[in-house]
């Protein structure tokens, strides 16, 4: 895999996996129809902020992992194929009927708590840190250095995310009413699930 093919092949699964509903996007959603945009911008920043950190982490470790021993590299690259495929697998057998975890209440508060909300929501999830450390090294070529393009990954990732956040901010009523309906639901997990199994099983099938 040369580098462009690994930038290209990435932003299209993170991409895929952006747009498909969960605690983040609930989270701006809410936020957007009780407590405004600006006050939805800053919990998109916090959960921006939370992702590239998680993905911070996963890279230096990735990149420790990769060059210590062939031992590692084979612990995390079963680990994350059995992750990768396991997740799959749940999300095209039993695909969720809806994605909101519970009622949120409005919470009288600034950008900036948003933000920190955010920020919280998403460091306190140990979720997003497995997923790192499971999709990353199967998008990083042979003589690159894994922590810096980790990274880049990362960011490619947070940037599709604030992306999204902007489109749902700004049609909070119309978008959030579509992912409300638990067959659009169903097929985003199922069509998720499919990508998240096929890559588990590319990385169990890779050689280094």
């Amino acid at each position: 895999m040369t580098t462009t093919d690994a930038l290209v092949a990435f932003s299209l699964a993170a991409g895929l996996l952006t747009l498909t509903p969960g605690l983040d996007t609930a989270l701006v959603i809410r936020t957007a129809a009780a407590e405004g945009p600006r006050r939805a911008a800053g919990a998109a920043i916090g959960i921006g902020l939370g992702c590239f950190l998680w993905g911070a982490a996963a890279a230096f470790g990735i990149g420790a992992l990769l060059t210590a021993s062939t031992l590692a590299y084979t612990a995390l690259k079963w680990t994350g194929a059995a992750f990768l495929a396991w997740t799959g697998l749940r999300m095209i057998v039993k695909p969720r009927d809806q994605f909101e975890p519970g009622e949120m209440k409005a919470i009288d508060a600034g950008p900036i708590a948003a933000m920190r909300r955010g920020l919280l929501t998403n460091l306190l999830n140990p979720k997003v840190g497995i997923f790192y450390v499971s999709f990353l090294p199967q998008f990083i070529p042979a003589g690159v250095d894994p922590a810096r393009f980790g990274l880049l990954l990362a960011g490619i990732h947070v940037a599709e995310g604030l992306l999204w956040f902007a489109v749902l901010i700004a049609a909070t009523v119309p978008i959030a009413g579509l992912l409300r309906v638990s067959s659009v639901v169903r097929w985003l997990d199922r069509v998720t699930g499919g990508v998240f199994l096929a890559f588990g099983l590319r990385l169990a099938l890779e050689r280094r």
